[in-house]
């Protein structure tokens, strides 16, 4: 049991503040800002984060800075990811993920020429809740239960735990059940209606065209309209291949869109949905 959760003083960083925020949703204890002892670094109750040169979960202690300098950018919140068993799915879910290891290991210059940008660029990307939370939590020496910022917090850690475990369930789900439809020119992904419904049924298709490796085949997904009984269409990244506008006259279309991105029919029938989507396609 993690009785409370030492990290390091002074200027408070996103991989701190993410690191120690994942941990309350395994522990929700007290977060103090100072230097850890060493007796805090051989007592596994007391969680070590960002801080103390050392990684070893079973003590929970979790720092990165003793890695070698040619090391993989890896940074608190990282370990303790790993420490939870969900550091591959939330690399493969959160795509600010890696942005925040190779800030924090590399700095800003070099994480900028990574992603092919200006430095400039980077600084442009904060926002007041970014400047503000940070330096919140950085002005204080100890953070306790039913403090504004301990339940901030508590929250962002939990919605992410919440968002990566979650995910993985419905891809897994998805993967059980969406079937791939094959049209003269083009693809789609279908999600039939199940009993029971997941809450958002269209969610994780994206993901799963991806890891099929049918970007580029598959043009629209088709799914369970979660208002009614028929199923929702709608392109797939966008592409201008699918208008759904030229569905608005087909008398079980009651809705397309002005844009043409997306429609909802109260068709549930296979051989129909097959035919309204082949109906929106543009052929070249």
């Amino acid at each position: 049991m993690i009785s409370s959760i030492v990290t390091h003083p002074g200027g408070a960083h996103k991989d701190d503040f993410l690191a120690c925020a994942v941990l309350l949703t395994q522990a929700p204890v007290a977060i103090q800002r100072r230097d850890p002892t060493e007796v805090d670094l051989t007592d596994a109750s007391v969680a070590v984060i960002d801080i103390g040169h050392h990684h070893d979960a079973s003590l929970h202690n979790f720092d990165h800075h003793q890695l070698p300098r040619d090391h993989v950018p890896t940074c608190a919140l990282s370990l303790v990811l790993q420490h939870l068993g969900i550091y591959e799915d939330s690399r493969e879910f959160c795509s600010w993920l890696e942005i925040a290891e190779w800030f924090d290991c590399r700095g800003p210059v070099d994480t900028a020429k990574w992603l092919g940008i200006e430095r400039d660029t980077l600084g442009k990307l904060n926002s007041p809740i970014d400047i503000t939370i940070l330096h919140r939590f950085g002005s204080k020496t100890e953070h306790k239960p039913s403090e504004p910022i301990w339940e901030i917090m508590r929250m962002i850690g939990q919605d992410l735990v919440d968002y990566v475990t979650n995910l993985r369930k419905r891809l897994d789900f998805v993967a059980r059940h969406a079937k791939v439809w094959t049209f003269d020119g083009f693809k789609a992904l279908f999600m039939p209606r199940t009993d029971p419904m997941p809450e958002d049924a269209s969610s994780g298709l994206g993901y799963h065209v991806e890891k099929l490796g049918l970007e580029n085949e598959i043009l629209a997904l088709v799914y369970p309209d979660s208002r009614g009984t028929g199923y929702g269409m709608r392109r797939f990244n966008d592409d201008l291949r699918m208008e759904f506008t030229q569905l608005k006259e087909e008398t079980d279309v009651h809705f397309a869109h002005a844009r043409g991105f997306i429609a909802k029919t109260s068709s549930a029938k296979v051989d129909r949905l097959k035919q309204l989507v082949s109906l929106a396609y543009k052929k070249a």
